[in-house]
């Protein structure tokens, strides 16, 4: 079974009885999705019903006023299996941060996974649903035995027992070509094939790249050449703390980059985008690979040139 969390704690309480489950999902307050229930909002007080052992009382006031964007729970006891977070970078401040390590502390205390998602273009309301579900057809897809849960490798082909990663599924692609089914940049990289062949881009392709930080967060980017020289850039982290789908957080967060370079695409013509110059993002990279001591896995994107 896939490490989505880990139930049956005392102190994780179930968010609903079986009355509200059949009253809710009638009026489409939650959704169910591969055996799992997902309920839009909630705050921590209202999943962990007492204060756990080696968590401190401010530690404890701080946190239970922690609100999750999504909660994720198995379908017949309702008790949560992990929670996920949208936050956008812009606004987060050092008191955010601090509220964050809180949170952190009494969700590992009382085992349950999170999973937070940092980025300017992506957010819970627009395409929080669609990002959930991709995590448990990543899940179901681990759990109904196709990849081994106990092997800690994200195959970026076949997993020891021969298995295709989850990610690595090719099929047939909205625009009809054939490719990963499973990016979750997919569109938006169709969507910048059409941009270029009715010159609203300079480029024809999305590029990107990822980075896992230790102890830290994995890092996705993704940029599109709009006029010579200017771009548009997306930043994507990914915090995961107990929690694993089988895909590797580091080509998540790159494949949501590039996501979120389709939404931008689609404000083309509304408005004058905010682009970054190659030259900028020439600078940004070399600061990321002079940290290359600081990453989890080896860095493996020296060959791009900006200039």
């Amino acid at each position: 079974m896939a490490n989505s969390g880990n139930r049956g704690d005392s102190r994780l309480r179930p968010i609903l009885t079986p009355d509200e489950h059949e009253t809710r999902l009638a009026r489409g307050d939650i959704f169910e999705r591969g055996g799992y229930l997902v309920w839009p909002g909630c705050k921590l007080s209202q999943l962990v019903h007492r204060r756990p052992e080696g968590i401190t009382a401010h530690q404890w006031s701080s946190a239970i006023r922690a609100r999750f964007d999504f909660v994720v729970c198995d379908a017949t006891d309702y008790t949560p299996s992990f929670v996920v977070g949208f936050d956008d970078p812009a606004r987060r401040t050092a008191g955010d941060q601090r509220g964050d390590r809180m949170t952190n502390a009494v969700c590992e205390a009382v085992g349950l996974a999170l999973v937070r998602i940092e980025s300017t273009a992506l957010t819970a309301a627009a395409q929080g649903r669609r990002i959930v579900e991709y995590l448990l057809d990543a899940v179901g897809y681990r759990n109904a035995g196709l990849l081994d849960p106990d092997e800690p490798a994200y195959p970026d082909e076949l997993s020891p027992g021969g298995a295709l990663g989850y990610r690595d599924i090719i099929g047939r692609l909205p625009d009809g070509r054939t490719g990963f089914v499973n990016d979750l940049g997919a569109v938006a990289r169709a969507a910048a094939v059409d941009a270029y062949a009715s010159r609203r881009l300079a480029d024809p392709i999305i590029r990107g790249l990822h980075a896992t930080w230790k102890n830290g967060p994995a890092e996705g980017w993704g940029w599109a050449e709009v006029r010579d020289g200017d771009c548009l850039f997306e930043r994507v982290r990914i915090w995961q703390h107990r929690f694993s789908c089988g895909v590797d957080p580091a080509r998540l967060a790159e494949d949501l980059a590039a996501a979120a370079i389709g939404e931008r695409l689609m404000l083309l013509d509304l408005a004058e985008p905010e682009l970054v110059p190659r030259q900028e993002l020439s600078r940004e990279f070399e600061l990321l690979r002079q940290r290359r001591d600081e990453m989890e896995t080896e860095f493996a994107f020296d060959h791009l040139i900006f200039e």
